[in-house]
């Protein structure tokens, strides 16, 4: 549970760059598990919702810092 939290708490830390690069990363990371698991089945295939889950939310914190800079 404290891995979630410490997730969420390095996520304010983060600049947009960063949080860009790391969106990026995930988002190639989900291609590789999809197609990993569609040759042969992964060992833990709820591994796949938590990487989607962790770029949700990447892309909510890079909106609220996005939507921060413009006021």
């Amino acid at each position: 549970m404290s891995n979630k939290n410490d997730f969420r708490n390095s996520l304010k830390e983060m600049t947009e760059v960063d949080l860009k690069a790391r969106i990026e990363e995930d988002e190639l990371r989900i291609k590789k598990l999809k197609f990993a698991h569609a040759v042969s089945p992964l060992e833990n295939p709820m591994s796949i919702r938590d990487v989607r889950k962790d770029l949700a939310r990447l892309k909510t914190e890079l909106k609220s810092k996005q939507s921060g800079s413009k006021s």
